[in-house]
Protein backbone atom coordinates (compact mmCIF):
# COMPACT_ATOMS: atom_id res chain seq x y z
CA UNK A 1 0.00 0.00 0.00
CA UNK A 2 0.86 3.63 -0.57
CA UNK A 3 2.18 6.29 1.93
CA UNK A 4 -1.32 7.23 3.98
CA UNK A 5 -1.70 10.40 3.81
CA UNK A 6 -4.62 13.17 5.46
CA UNK A 7 -6.88 12.43 3.14
CA UNK A 8 -6.48 8.40 3.29
CA UNK A 9 -7.62 8.89 6.59
CA UNK A 10 -10.72 10.90 5.76
CA UNK A 11 -11.62 8.91 2.81
CA UNK A 12 -11.38 5.27 4.83
CA UNK A 13 -13.54 7.19 7.28
CA UNK A 14 -16.25 8.78 5.17
CA UNK A 15 -16.40 5.23 3.67
CA UNK A 16 -17.24 3.96 7.08
CA UNK A 17 -20.43 5.95 7.85
CA UNK A 18 -22.75 4.34 6.24
CA UNK A 19 -21.37 0.81 7.69
CA UNK A 20 -22.71 -0.44 11.07
CA UNK A 21 -20.93 -0.10 13.52
CA UNK A 22 -20.44 -3.78 14.71
CA UNK A 23 -18.96 -3.48 10.93
CA UNK A 24 -16.89 -1.11 10.73
CA UNK A 25 -13.95 -2.54 12.37
CA UNK A 26 -13.98 -5.48 9.24
CA UNK A 27 -14.90 -3.19 6.84
CA UNK A 28 -11.35 -1.03 7.35
CA UNK A 29 -9.52 -4.33 7.21
CA UNK A 30 -10.86 -5.22 4.18
CA UNK A 31 -10.01 -1.44 2.89
CA UNK A 32 -6.81 -1.72 3.69
CA UNK A 33 -6.25 -4.97 2.05
CA UNK A 34 -7.72 -3.99 -0.89
CA UNK A 35 -5.30 -1.25 -1.13
CA UNK A 36 -2.61 -3.08 -0.55
CA UNK A 37 -3.67 -5.75 -3.95
CA UNK A 38 -4.25 -2.35 -5.90
CA UNK A 39 -0.52 -1.50 -4.87
CA UNK A 40 0.96 -4.59 -5.70
CA UNK A 41 -1.50 -4.75 -9.11
CA UNK A 42 -0.18 -1.60 -9.86
CA UNK A 43 3.70 -2.71 -9.83
CA UNK A 44 3.56 -5.58 -11.26
CA UNK A 45 1.64 -4.25 -14.63
CA UNK A 46 2.33 -0.76 -13.90
CA UNK A 47 -1.41 0.42 -13.79
CA UNK A 48 -4.09 1.00 -11.43
CA UNK A 49 -6.51 -1.61 -10.38
CA UNK A 50 -9.81 -1.56 -12.28
CA UNK A 51 -11.48 -1.69 -9.03
CA UNK A 52 -9.54 -0.19 -6.13
CA UNK A 53 -7.31 2.24 -8.06
CA UNK A 54 -3.64 3.05 -7.37
CA UNK A 55 -2.97 1.71 -4.42
CA UNK A 56 -4.02 4.07 -1.79
CA UNK A 57 -5.81 3.53 0.96
CA UNK A 58 -8.28 6.61 -0.64
CA UNK A 59 -8.73 5.35 -3.82
CA UNK A 60 -9.95 2.13 -2.00
CA UNK A 61 -12.41 3.89 -0.25
CA UNK A 62 -13.57 6.06 -3.06
CA UNK A 63 -14.35 2.79 -5.33
CA UNK A 64 -17.43 3.06 -3.36
CA UNK A 65 -19.51 5.98 -2.85
CA UNK A 66 -19.27 7.95 -0.13
CA UNK A 67 -21.27 10.56 2.12
CA UNK A 68 -19.68 13.93 2.01
CA UNK A 69 -17.11 14.95 4.92
CA UNK A 70 -19.44 15.34 8.07
CA UNK A 71 -17.59 18.37 10.45
CA UNK A 72 -14.94 17.12 12.51
CA UNK A 73 -17.23 17.60 15.84
CA UNK A 74 -20.07 14.76 14.22
CA UNK A 75 -19.52 11.62 17.10
CA UNK A 76 -19.58 9.13 14.38
CA UNK A 77 -17.63 10.41 12.17
CA UNK A 78 -14.93 10.97 14.74
CA UNK A 79 -15.79 7.08 15.54
CA UNK A 80 -15.08 6.29 12.05
CA UNK A 81 -11.98 8.20 11.77
CA UNK A 82 -10.85 5.86 15.29
CA UNK A 83 -11.33 2.77 13.53
CA UNK A 84 -9.00 3.85 10.76
CA UNK A 85 -6.66 4.92 13.27
CA UNK A 86 -6.56 2.35 14.95
CA UNK A 87 -6.48 -0.35 12.09
CA UNK A 88 -3.71 1.94 11.01
CA UNK A 89 -1.64 1.52 14.05
CA UNK A 90 -2.79 -2.12 14.29
CA UNK A 91 -1.19 -2.56 10.68
CA UNK A 92 2.09 -0.31 11.16
CA UNK A 93 2.79 -2.44 14.60
CA UNK A 94 2.19 -5.72 12.89
CA UNK A 95 4.48 -4.38 9.78
CA UNK A 96 7.16 -3.11 12.49
CA UNK A 97 7.77 -6.79 14.15
CA UNK A 98 8.79 -8.54 10.94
Amino acid sequence: MRPIQHGDLTAAARALLPVPVAHRARTIQTLLQQAEAADRFRKRLGRVHPNWGNGTLMAAALAQPVPNEPRLDDPDYLNCQAHVIAALMTRRSITNQD
